[in-house]
């Protein structure tokens, strides 16, 4: 379906909400939400989690999908219109750039996703095997370059054919077949993980809350994962949401995508802490080394194991493709949109940008010593473009978002936008408050965060 300036539209609110949520749902939610949990306290830091989504996350999110519904363009022409002439084009061009950095290096370890899961349909973790020979298979996996190279190639290739279709046979279509069987997949595993024996003490940990361990890092990692969760600070729900009707309510729409989002992480730890628990490891013991270390070793001593496994290595891959989907569109409709390029072009441009651009992230975790190392910096390539563009720059943007909203463009004028078509928004006040004041120090807050402890989401 498309519009009569010939942009795309979502065929049903429902084709939104899946497009959206899928965007937002990825490899944060299924990998790094179950080791930050466990690093953090468990059940407090998921309570503090699920409020910061609904008092920041949520109200930026009705901020950027506002943006995009009324100007129905990409981050730079939504900005250059409704604020002609100023710096604010800048906010957007920062959201297209980040947009197509994240997909570069996203697409790395979307890539290993794949490899693994290849990897566990070939029986290579059918027999019981050590953590430490389980990280010498993960260190030789993502440092050989071939298979590193050669599976950014091959996730990059299945973004594009998702992308190239358009926004309601492209986009949408490919979301309403990939979300559910996400769903599926983690409903799931998640009940094979919690009839596990001695599955109830993970269980314990992750439900129960000990408000004793908050502490203020707990704080800051709980409020970086809601923010950073949501695909919030790069234009993608300022895109999405210029594909959006008219007639549709904005603020359900983004209630129902911070739900998804919310709800798919906390199965996503119904699922892991189980598992942890039946092989006796602790919660606060797992790390980033839980999906391609831990749970490789734990498959092959639990009943069920081979297919737990593969399971979860496709439902990676699932989460991954949904986000990655969306980087690529964020760049692909500002070059349709400001450059009048037709899309087969700009995804081919795209996708051989963000291929190149993730050439060194993947040579970065054993593969090319001098990426792995970069001098002066002491860290890999890919952990600094997470860095700067996963965590700066996404910051950096949000922030500037909330106050462009806020005081900018102007509070009545999202109200109208919002309640176009009679349609109510009935904590117009509330969020005004939050848009105002709260969300803006939040995430200022987050990027002090980040300067003084260098942790990274």
């Amino acid at each position: 379906m498309q519009t009569s300036q010939g942009r795309g539209v979502w065929g049903s609110r429902m084709g939104f909400v899946l497009a959206a949520a899928g965007s937002a749902i990825g490899l944060g939610n299924i990998w790094r939400f179950p080791y930050a949990t466990g690093q953090n306290g468990g059940a407090a830091f998921v309570l503090l989690y699920i409020l910061f989504v609904i008092l920041i996350g949520a109200p930026v999110m009705i901020a950027e999908l506002a943006i995009g519904r009324n100007t129905q363009l990409n981050p730079v022409g939504a900005f250059r219109k409704l604020a002609p002439g100023s710096l604010w084009t800048v906010v957007g061009m920062l959201g297209v750039a980040t947009g197509v950095g994240i997909l570069s290096y996203y697409s790395v370890i979307a890539g290993w996703t794949v490899g693994y899961f290849v990897k566990t349909i070939s029986g290579e973790f059918s027999t019981i095997i050590a953590k430490d020979i389980s990280q010498q298979i993960f260190e030789n996996f993502v440092g050989n370059p071939y298979s590193a190279v050669g599976y950014l190639f091959v996730f990059i290739i299945f973004t594009a054919y998702v992308v190239v279709g358009g926004v309601s046979r492209g986009i949408e279509r490919w979301t309403k077949i990939l979300m559910p069987i996400l769903f599926i997949l983690l409903i799931l595993l998640t009940i094979r993980s919690v009839t596990l024996n001695n599955a109830a003490e993970g269980l314990v940990f992750y439900l129960k809350p000990d408000f004793t361990k908050i502490t203020a890092g707990t704080v800051g990692n709980a409020l970086g994962q809601a923010l950073f969760s949501l695909s919030l600070g790069m234009g993608a729900m300022i895109t999405y949401g210029s594909y959006i009707s008219k007639r549709d309510n904005l603020t359900i729409s983004a209630g129902y995508v911070c739900l998804f989002d919310t709800l798919i992480a906390i199965i996503a730890g119904l699922m892991i802490f189980p598992a942890l628990s039946f092989v006796g490891l602790k919660p606060e013991e797992s790390g980033p080394g839980l999906v391609f270390v831990l749970l490789p070793s734990i498959f092959a001593e639990m009943p069920g194991g081979f297919i737990f496994g593969a399971g979860f290595f496709l439902l990676l891959s699932v989460a991954a493709l949904t986000s990655t989907i969306s980087l690529m569109e964020v760049t692909v409709s500002y070059m349709v949109d400001e450059w009048k390029w037709k899309r087969v072009n700009a995804v081919i441009v795209m996708s051989i940008l963000a291929f190149l651009l993730g050439i060194p992230s993947a040579l970065s975790t054993g593969a090319s010593g001098w990426f792995t190392d970069l001098p002066l910096l002491h860290m890999g390539f890919l952990d600094l473009a997470n860095a700067l563009l996963g965590n700066y720059s996404l910051t950096i943007g949000a922030f500037l978002i909330s106050i462009f909203v806020a005081y900018k463009w102007g509070l009545k004028s999202v109200f109208k936008e919002i309640e176009l078509n009679q349609n109510i928004f009935y904590f117009n006040k509330f969020w005004a408050f939050m848009v105002r004041f709260i969300c803006p120090v939040a995430i200022f807050i987050i990027f002090v965060y980040i300067v003084i402890t260098g942790e990274y989401f």
